[in-house]
């Protein structure tokens, strides 16, 4: 499983023309089980993802395809981990060993 921070790399006004091809993009990824969760960083300065767990290589061909970063307005930072413990509900996410 991946943690995907997403970092604006210009200002709010030159990312906004892009926001709503980029959620389409989030809201194909998460039909499609690729993506658990996606959302706004707090302040507004990129995003955080929840991406299933998967080859690290597929995630990156994956991110590569966000309007953000095909447009040059953000960047894209992971962090692969093993999610050993979970609260209730979420136990479909807890590694299986």
């Amino acid at each position: 499983m991946f943690v995907v921070t997403v970092t604006y790399t210009a200002p709010l006004e030159v990312v906004d023309p892009w926001r709503t091809a980029h959620g389409d993009w989030l809201r194909d990824l998460i039909s499609r089980g690729v993506l658990l969760a996606a959302g706004r960083q707090v302040p507004l300065v990129g995003g955080v993802y929840l991406a299933a767990a998967m080859p690290a290589e597929d995630l990156d061909q994956i991110l590569a395809t966000d309007p953000y970063l095909l447009n040059g307005v953000a960047s894209h930072s992971v962090v692969e981990f093993e999610p050993l413990l979970v609260g209730p509900g979420l136990e479909a996410l807890k590694l299986q060993r």
